[in-house]
């Protein structure tokens, strides 16, 4: 087993050197993150392995904040006509008093570099081109030690990225990476390992080794992303519940369902979360519309009218199947319902199971309630909405995402789904259902060509490759 790379994350106080930890150990709770100068005073470490083989150690450092100072102390510890190394003249300076008691913050900076092989060296860069920044590059150069600039913050409105690649430039530090640590790009990653790789050959197979391991989780949470949010669709789709036609019964199970619905949803929001390493409650939602009974709707879809038997072809057989079916339905003996009784009474045990309850209870004043269209369009829009969010939002954020009605997409028209369309049909498929079978394989079947169509839009270049 190889040793791990030693990364020190460095720079002034206050520019996001714990956010930057954050977002690449993809854990919101590392150290602590404030507004206040010097929120960190202490060294403190995290290892980014893979498959158990530590790759990488991360070390935060105390911000720098006396540079200026402490670079004039190194100029003048020289002798007369004396000119010695960099490295030697800081080892000269850690071993005095002044070291021990002015400079203490830089020093807890400075060792940590000279015990690491590189440093990650993080600016904010909404902040003009200072000299102590200039100070701090001089100072932490003298460790002798590859650094890597790291422009923080850089989706933020009226950064100077092009000043400080300018700057940074004119010393000499050709190489930088932009990543902003609440925002990061979706390369991010990649381009921060890939820099590193430029300054440090011989760390090439862990960092590259690192990006592989990093790509490939990403694309599982995608994956698994869309398996949660079928599951919802199929849970909502397939649920349904049964009332006496009494306006004051059919408002109290419509409320039930509603609540049903909305837990369902959020339970996938909160998975979703975890999925991608946030917190509880980082996500909010405004409430979903109010639902209303289907029980026509529901019964006439494709699937429904094959699992009783009926063949639906196109034109005028198509409107007369369908008319034979809403007139017994709605209680009618016309034309048709003899037909239809005859299929369910010919038809599987399953069939009879799920359907001849249903029509048995239509007669007996039962209404059947289940859940809109639109709502179903409206849970399938929201969460990938939060999928992208989530997608582009680093561990450092501490604001909520505030998900409100998205934009237009494909899930606002058309036809849905066959699987969303198929499980209006199965009950059983639905866990907000007494007696849900959720381990059936043509549940998973479904579930699975519909978590296919959600990832086509969460990760285009996935679907395009398969």
């Amino acid at each position: 087993m190889s040793k791990p790379l030693v990364l020190a994350v460095v720079g002034h106080t206050n520019v996001g050197k714990t956010s930057l930890l954050r977002t690449l150990l993809r854990d919101p709770e590392f150290g602590e993150v404030s507004p206040r100068p010097s929120t960190t005073r202490r060294v403190e470490g995290a290892r980014l392995s893979v498959d158990g083989e530590p790759l990488i150690e991360l070390y935060d450092t105390p911000g720098l904040e006396a540079a200026i100072g402490l670079l004039e102390y190194l100029e003048r510890l020289p002798k007369p006509g004396e000119r010695p190394d960099p490295p030697e003249l800081l080892a000269r300076f850690l071993a005095t008093g002044e070291a021990r008691l002015r400079f203490e913050q830089e020093v807890r900076v400075l060792r940590q570099l000279l015990l690491s092989d590189a440093g990650l060296y993080v600016i904010d860069a909404r902040e003009p081109v200072l000299a102590k920044y200039r100070d701090e590059l001089a100072v932490l150069a003298m460790c002798g030690k590859p650094l890597l600039p790291v422009l923080n913050f850089v989706a933020s409105e009226g950064h100077r990225a092009e000043e400080w690649r300018t700057a940074l430039a004119r010393i000499g530090l050709h190489a930088l990476v932009r990543f902003d640590t609440v925002a990061p790009p979706v390369d991010g990653e990649r381009r921060l390992y890939e820099s590193l790789t430029l300054l440090m050959e011989e760390a090439s197979p862990r960092l590259q080794r690192l990006i592989a391991d990093l790509e490939a989780k990403a694309r599982a949470r995608r994956r698994a992303a869309a398996q949660l949010i079928a599951g919802l669709l199929i849970d909502v789709a397939a649920c349904r519940r049964s009332v006496p036609a009494q306006p004051e019964l059919e408002r109290q199970a419509a409320q039930e369902l509603r609540e049903a619905v909305r837990a369902r949803d959020q339970r996938c929001v909160d998975d979703l979360l975890r999925l991608y390493a946030f917190r509880p409650g980082d996500a909010e939602y405004d409430e979903l519309p109010l639902l209303d009974g289907r029980w026509e709707h529901d019964l006439f879809n494709p699937e429904t009218l094959r699992q009783l038997g009926i063949k639906v072809g196109g034109g005028m057989a198509a409107g007369a199947a369908a008319g034979a079916t809403i007139d017994l339905l709605l209680g009618g003996a016309s034309l048709g319902g003899a037909a239809l009784l005859g299929a369910l009474a010919g038809g599987t045990a399953q069939t009879a199971r799920n359907y001849g309850q249903r029509l048995l209870g239509r007669f007996r004043g039962q209404r059947e309630l289940t859940v809109e269209d639109p709502v179903l369009r409206l849970l399938a829009l929201r969460q990938l909405q939060l999928v992208r969010a989530l997608e582009a939002r680093g561990h450092a954020a501490s604001e909520r995402l505030r998900l409100a009605l998205p934009e237009r997409s494909g899930w606002q028209g058309g036809e849905l789904p066959g699987a969303v369309l198929r499980a209006r049909a199965h009950p059983e498929w639905s866990a907000l259902n007494p007696g849900a079978r959720l381990d059936l394989a043509e549940r998973q079947l479904w579930q699975q060509r519909l978590a296919e169509l959600l990832l086509a839009e969460i990760d285009p270049a996935a679907a395009d490759s398969r």
